[in-house]
Order: C-alpha cells, then structure tokens, then sequence
C-alpha cells in the first residue's frame, strides 16, 4: 500500500510537471512571435546611422529642464527705489581725517545704510538714489561742516534673481524673484529670451538677457531589458543628439547574463501609422564593426534587449514548481518527524548508548 501510494504521487508529479511545461512552450511559442515581428521588419534606408547622423531639431524647453539666464543689460526704470541688499557706492568729501567715507556699502535688513562708528546709520530704503544723496547729506551735517555725497548704485538685490539657474517648473514657468514668473514650456531658446525680455520690459529699461540650457533633463532614451521572468529594467539616458544603440549598450554594461543578443529600436508613435521597429545586428556591430545598424537615437526611442529564452524557461519553470517543491518539503520534514517520534520512544524504548534497556 505504501509503494502503490509512492507511485501514485510520483504521477502526479510528472503529470503537473508536464503541464508546466507545455504553458512554458506556449509562452516561449508567443515570445518567438513577438521576435520573428521585429526581426521581420526592414527599417527604411534613410534613417541616421552611426556614420550617417543627422541634427536634431531645435530644442524646446520642457519640464524639468533647467534654464541657465544671463544679464546682459538689466536696469531698472526711473526713478527706481533703493530696497535692502542693493549696494552703493558712496563718496564724501569733508570727511573726518582719521575715517574717510569713499566704497562700496549695502544697505542693511531694515533699510539702513552704515557709514561708520563716527557717523551712524541713515535709512535710505524705498528712496531714489537723488533722494538718498540728500538724506545722507543731512545725517553728515550733524558731525561735518559741508560734505558733499555722491551715491552710485552698483547691484541691485532683485536683478540678482533674474541671473543665474531656473528650473521650468511642472507648469512650465520659470521663477524670476519678485518680478513673476515667465512662460518658456514648449519654446525654442531664441522663443524663450524674447519671451523673458518682453516679461521683464515692464519692470527694466530695454532689458536683454542671454538664454541657455544648463541641464537637458526633458528628452532622453530609454534601454529596456528582458528580465527572463526576473522583472524587466529599465534606464533613463538624456539626449545628446550623438547617441547610438553602441553608446546605450555601454551605458548599461552590455548585455546581461539572462539576456539574449536579439536586440532592436522601438521608435514611438501616435497610434495612427505603422509601428517603427528597427531591428539591430549587434554581432555585425560588436565583432565586424558594421554600423548598418548602429541607429542614431532619438528622443523617446526604446533600446529592447530580449530575454534568453533557456534562462526565461528556467526562470518560468522554477516559478510554477516553487510552491510544489514547498509542499513536498513540508509533507517529508512531517513524515520524518512522525516516523521519529511513533517508534521505540513512544513505547517507553531507548537508545541503548543512552542507557535505555
């Protein structure tokens, strides 16, 4: 009854294991159909190649790009008002011998410009650089006989938040500080310097700034491996506009170890023409350097690297039998246990090297 019982598991087994393999063939069946359709595609002859590349178009600004802005003529219109951290340039003639006013001085939290332990501080925010020449004027008559001031201002605080790195933001704007914000999402460079310019015309006299791109983080390509079962990988990689399925393979190290050398371009579309599939000989690349198909990449594309289909079997087989393998483990470690624990110990027998009789 035991053997007739071991033979039945055994079948089974066998019988489950058969299934498992014949849902593996099937996958594998669908997995070679879906290759047999890239590798039967003939990609079109003018598409740019590793010797035959061509120039992107012109940039357009996305999120999350990151703009770099540049002042070149920023000045404000008349009569502009001195804020805090504004810097100027204050000269007096009459000054005390021994603590001469002449140099740079900013202009204080609060308003208030410092001239010195001898001479004090003079508020001077919100006034006009002519304005503030009299008040100081007024603050040094108290201690001098006839000074004469000149103010000059040198950097003013808000012009400091137009220059430099500006993220385009989620809604496609650009922070320029308190002068707002400027619409740059879909703009070509030279679109976005005069859309700037024209925002910060209302504020400056004839502004002109100059417009570059610091990070190109909105266009990139993506390198897709198989997983074999294991879960596919994906990469991101910015666009350079010189980039070849050779550059992307060494981005991601070459192929893996679970992956096969059957490799193509997916190039995107809007659904309504006929899917690009670009198929790549990478023995033709790596081995005999032919470049036929070593494609330009563009923005968008997908580098697929298939999976092997022995390490996918493998994989897909060790998936289904895991649970199986589970059990059976469980159901010999409680025969075993019982088997241990139903014989000479339960009748009160012993091991005789313990001392049992």
């Amino acid at each position: 009854m035991e053997r007739t019982a071991r033979l039945l598991h055994l079948a089974k087994y066998l019988t489950f294991l058969g299934g498992c393999l014949l849902l593996a063939g099937c996958s594998m069946k669908a997995q070679h159909l879906v290759d047999a359709n890239a590798a039967s595609m003939t990609p079109p002859m003018y598409l740019p190649r590793e010797l035959e590349k061509t120039t992107l178009p012109s940039y357009t600004i996305e999120p999350p790009d990151i703009l770099a802005v540049e002042a070149v003529h920023l000045v404000p219109r008349a009569p502009y008002r001195l804020r805090s951290a504004d810097i100027l340039v204050i000269n007096v003639q009459g000054t005390l011998p021994d603590a001469p006013i002449a140099g740079p001085y900013v202009i204080e939290p609060g308003g208030m410009v410092n001239l010195g332990l001898a001479y004090g501080a003079v508020p001077v925010a919100g006034l006009s650089r002519e304005q503030a020449e009299v008040a100081i004027a007024k603050h040094l008559q108290g201690t001098l006989r006839a000074p004469m001031v000149t103010v000059s201002v040198t950097s003013m605080a808000g012009l400091q938040q137009i220059a430099g790195q500006h993220l385009v933001g989620p809604d496609g704007t650009i922070t320029l500080g308190t002068y707002g914000s400027v619409l740059v999402v879909g703009k070509t460079l030279a679109d976005a310097k005069r859309a700037i310019e024209q925002h910060l015309s209302h504020y400056l006299e004839n502004p002109e700034v100059s417009v570059d791109i610091f990070a190109y983080n909105s266009k990139a390509y993506y390198v897709i491996t198989a997983g074999a079962g294991l879960g596919d990988q994906v990469a991101k990689f910015p666009i350079t506009g010189n980039d070849t399925v050779l550059d992307a393979l060494a981005q991601v190290q070459g192929t893996q170890q679970y992956s096969s050398k059957r490799i193509w371009v997916a190039r995107p579309t809007d659904g309504t023409c006929e899917i690009q599939v670009l198929p790549v000989d990478w023995q033709a690349i790596a081995t005999q350097g032919v470049s036929a198909t070593n494609y330009q990449l563009l923005p968008g594309d997908r580098l697929f690297i298939a999976e092997d289909n022995l390490v996918a079997l493998d994989t897909r087989i060790a998936k289904i039998l895991a649970p199986v393998e589970r059990i059976f483990g469980f159901s010999l470690l409680g025969a075993g246990t019982v088997t241990r624990f139903s014989g000479s110990v339960l009748k009160g027998g012993g091991n005789p090297g313990l001392g049992g009789g």
